[in-house]
């Protein structure tokens, strides 16, 4: 038997805020592996479980399940408690769990999620073409810029089917669909190739509006008949982690063609395909291939990688340089601004008092710290701010600053206890429209169920469906009509 790690990350407000002191149980069965509680940033001491050989999961013609399994019980006052079971475990690789906790509605709500198998080792069929019972209109739109999207909404079954949708960081869902679509153990080159498939796979969807123009209102599925595999309350794994932080915002494209390529995969073992061969990735990075090549192996020659820098939530683009001690300039003053702001909520990182765009002794530690919390992302904390540490401090800096935000407008705007008892529905506007998408942009945070929507005062069909969404969720009838005061007492 070989060793795998685990560490659990618990978070509410999509990652915004941590839970401190939850109580984590690692189980098999009756039998109690571990017992944790997270720190100030939400995290646990990382902990070491059995599972196969490594060599197994590099190994096409092996039959059997190359990893093992545990369960794993959050539990933190005023927070809905979470079990996740069959967690997967990799010899040699740390699997990270992040669970998202919302806050509970009664003492003892709890909630119980299911790993399904790795679709390595899943008998479901893939085929990834056009559902057959969707007709394709004749007016298919496709936006005019590829941007990588801040947050995606994920349906959680077959596009014909009822079922929930979920709303995750755009990253936070390439890392989840890679960590269930491939092995983390594969050579890098391998794992390069398969994570810009994903991503491009994705931002195809995202281009095309592939299921929003056919009338849906989600983005994508995580079914592998139609799409790939996202696994609500997944583990991801390290290495994983740490390449998708590097390459989140490239994507593959036809040269002279602006959408992203829809990079159709399979395993290349139970099944085959026109596209790529997940386990023919590994052959070839065996045989001194990049990701390039390995791709140009199984797409046309002239498919391209290209990076965009036009991504939702980042709030400015990384400077071009990696910035170091000694350094000093807009962009170090920048980067200070925005861990003084993350530190409100993640207190681990010690305060710049002097925010002056030079890269002293304070800021590194700053930045270290920063590095070294895992519930922002899988850093190497040496102090030094490349790409993947600029942009993930630019994405949890504008987390924090819209809760931040949030919290702000409500008590600007008043809302207290004693709120408008008017009706209002769809075409209706006003102060009444303003106030209940403050709150459900509030609840939102915390209830990725619940879609975000624009605070305009303009009762839209958007609005309709976020408050429905809402209404699901709590219970309530689902008619999109609300009087504000389900939404406001739920905020207090």
């Amino acid at each position: 038997m070989g060793t795998g790690f685990l560490e659990v990350v618990t978070i509410t407000a999509l990652g915004g805020l941590p839970i401190v002191g939850a109580k984590i149980t690692v189980f098999s069965g009756d039998e109690i592996l571990y017992s944790l509680v997270t720190n100030e940033s939400g995290i646990t001491e990382i902990v070491a479980l059995e599972a196969p050989p490594k060599a197994l999961t590099l190994d096409a013609n092996f039959d059997g399940v190359p990893y093992s399994v545990c369960d794993v019980k959050a539990e933190a006052e005023g927070f809905v408690t979470v079990t996740i079971y069959d967690v997967e475990i990799l010899d040699t690789e740390t699997s990270i769990l992040p669970i998202h906790m919302s806050p509970a509605l009664e003492k003892g709500e709890a909630v119980d999620l299911y790993t399904p198998e790795h679709n390595l080792v899943s008998d479901d069929d893939r085929r990834m073409d056009v559902p057959p019972e969707v007709k394709i209109p004749t007016n298919t739109r496709v936006l005019s810029e590829v941007i990588i999207p801040e947050f995606i909404t994920v349906h959680l079954g077959r596009p014909d089917r009822e079922a929930r949708n979920v709303r995750v960081p755009f990253t936070y869902y390439i890392k989840n669909c890679a960590s269930h679509e491939i092995y983390s153990t594969w050579p890098p080159a391998s794992l390069e190739a398969n994570i810009y498939c994903i991503i491009s796979l994705t931002l195809n969807r995202i281009f095309t509006e592939w299921y929003r123009v056919r009338g849906f209102n989600f983005d994508i599925t995580n079914s592998t008949q139609f799409d790939q595999m996202f696994v609500e309350g997944g583990q991801i794994f390290q290495t994983i982690d740490r390449m998708v932080d590097q390459i989140f915002n490239r994507y593959l494209r036809r040269r002279g063609h602006l959408e992203p390529f829809f990079a159709e995969y399979c395993d290349g073992r139970r099944v085959t395909c026109p596209g790529l061969w997940q386990w023919g990735t590994v052959t070839l990075a065996n045989q001194g291939r990049n990701a390039l090549q390995i791709l140009h192996h199984f797409y046309p020659n002239d498919i391209e990688i290209v990076e965009t820098n036009n991504i939702g939530g980042v709030v400015e683009s990384f400077p071009g340089f990696d910035l170091r001690p000694g350094m000093s300039g807009p962009a170090v003053r920048t980067m200070q601004t925005w861990l003084n702001r993350i530190r409100v909520n993640f207190p681990a990182i010690p305060p710049i008092t002097n925010v002056s765009g030079i890269y002293g002794p304070q800021t590194e530690a700053a930045v270290r710290a920063f590095q070294s919390i895992r519930a922002l992302g899988n850093l190497t904390p040496n102090g030094i701010v490349d790409r993947a540490t600029w942009y993930r401090m630019s994405f949890t800096y504008s987390a924090v600053k819209r809760l931040g935000e949030l919290t702000s407008e409500g008590i600007i705007m008043g809302i207290g206890r004693t709120p408008p008892t008017e009706i209002i529905r769809e075409g209706a506007r006003g102060r009444s429209v303003q106030q209940a998408q403050y709150l459900l942009n509030f609840i939102s945070e915390f209830y990725p169920a619940v879609p975000g929507v624009l605070q305009n005062s303009l009762f839209t069909s958007d609005m309709t469906n976020a408050v429905r969404e809402f209404q699901r969720r709590f219970g309530l009838n689902p008619d999109g009509a609300t009087d504000i005061i389900g939404l406001n007492l739920h905020k207090n």
